[in-house]
């Protein structure tokens, strides 16, 4: 009798495969097939930054990060797919 020990699968890193931003939310899908989305506001420069300058965003390194050259601003899929954010979800009146 042989037996088979199943190796742990280490989850994957989350990737993007395509970003865009509507109304000040910039949205993520993911090769998982998921959307993931968050409000501009929540980073400092994002929340500085004009309609035009949100939408100049690109994906870099394989999926891994977000990049807005003009603002000097790159972030990473996981760290936003794990909701790491540096100003806190402001609530509306």
């Amino acid at each position: 009798m042989s037996t088979t020990i199943a190796e742990p699968m280490t989850p994957a890193e989350p990737i993007a495969v395509r970003v865009w931003v509507e109304q000040r939310m910039v949205f993520l899908e993911l090769t998982d097939g998921r959307v993931v989305g968050f409000p501009a506001d929540r980073f400092r420069r994002l929340k500085q930054a004009s309609a035009e300058q949100l939408r100049e965003v690109t994906l870099e390194l394989n999926g891994f990060a977000l990049r807005w050259e003009d603002l000097d601003e790159d972030l990473t899929v996981p760290g936003i797919v794990a909701g790491r954010f540096q100003l806190p979800l402001e609530r509306s009146a």
